[in-house]
């Protein structure tokens, strides 16, 4: 017969692997339910969502049903940080990736997603990187959407990135460093490589460019919740997040999936974007809800943050001497609401 003492003395058996001592040791039995052959057990771990509690849910599952339990249930929760401390800390690891992923890097890494395609993010990210170097920070943009590259297209770049000995230097423009898979590519070809090889292009936009010091490295990422979206998620140390949806009810619902995938991952949302608000008449000053109204609030309601700013329809003025078609000027009444939206970041990650 299944006892608690005698399923405590099973436990006792199991290591949390990160703190080197048995889950029972650490005080890791949060809640323990014993009825006839049934056991149900919640255990917190210095380190979820980690391959090593794959390994731990399998080797209580295995140590319970060796003492006579015909099923297990299993939850788990985190130790807390005193918690941790008092069990002598979690050991440092050494770090052999490029700088800027450095657990400890002083850049701040803001990810620009959104659920679905086609509701501005692109042109949100370069007005976003541009008006934060025009606000006298030190910013590069990864173009991420590898298989939907637009970044330097946005910018009205032309040149290529620079390549000295095994190390790639970002092109400039506006007061930004900007990589992107279109500079790769020729004659605007389709990316076909497959996941592993995404992975591995992605790395090497951390590793070989030469970024020098950084206080914002913005990302546009691609929309949804695929691969690369993933890879970029679990290869950042820390990483803030900014949603970007039309007012339509379908986008913002769509959205939240990104945001959830953000959450999972540990990244702090630090906010919404609504784009494409409402357009409105230069002739009348009346505002027209095309797309309707409230989706921006339906998502920062939902994921508990707050919309930085709304974004009417329009589009900047062209200069064809300095051509660079989706960046709007600091005078421009799109501009001005970038930089509000900019300020608020600053105020956000500082």
């Amino acid at each position: 017969m299944l006892t608690e003492e005698k399923v405590l003395a099973a436990l006792n058996r199991v290591k949390d692997r990160d703190l080197n001592k048995s889950i029972v040791e650490t005080g890791g039995i949060r809640e323990l339910k014993i009825s006839g052959a049934n056991v149900s057990v919640k255990v917190a771990l210095a380190q979820t969502g980690t391959r090593e509690q794959m390994e731990i849910q399998q080797e209580i599952v295995n140590v319970l049903k060796g003492e006579g339990a015909e099923s297990v249930g299993l939850r788990f929760d985190q130790l807390d940080e005193t918690e941790i401390e008092k069990l002598g800390g979690l050991p440092k690891q050494e770090f052999h990736g490029p700088p800027l992923l450095h657990p400890n890097t002083s850049t701040t890494f803001i990810a620009v997603t959104s659920g679905k395609g086609g509701v501005g993010k692109s042109t949100v990210s370069v007005n976003l990187a541009t008006t934060l170097a025009r606000l006298g920070k030190k910013v590069g943009i990864i173009d991420a959407d590898i298989y939907g590259f637009s970044v330097p297209d946005m910018m009205g770049i032309e040149e290529r990135p620079k390549v000295v000995g095994e190390q790639i230097f970002p092109v400039e423009r506006f007061g930004v460093k900007v990589i992107s898979m279109g500079f790769f590519v020729e004659d605007n070809a389709p990316v076909i490589w497959r996941g592993p090889m995404l992975g591995k292009m992605l790395n090497n936009f951390f590793a070989e460019v030469e970024w020098g010091d950084l206080d914002y490295l913005i990302l546009d990422l691609p929309p949804g919740t695929g691969d690369v979206a993933l890879d970029i998620h679990t290869m950042l140390p820390h990483s803030k997040e900014i949603l970007v949806t039309t007012p339509h009810a379908t986008a913002a619902f769509v959205a939240a999936r990104a945001g959830a995938m953000a959450l999972k991952t540990h990244h702090e949302i630090i906010g919404v974007v609504e784009n494409m608000a409402y357009f409105e008449s230069k002739i009348t000053g009346e505002k027209e809800y095309v797309f309707g109204q409230g989706g921006g609030e339906r998502l920062a309601e939902e994921l508990k943050t707050e919309v930085l700013g709304r974004i009417p329809l329009g589009q900047p003025e062209i200069d064809e001497d300095d051509f660079a078609p989706s960046v709007y000027g600091a005078t421009h009444p799109i501009g001005e609401i970038y930089t509000a939206i900019a300020k608020r970041v600053i105020d956000k990650t500082t």
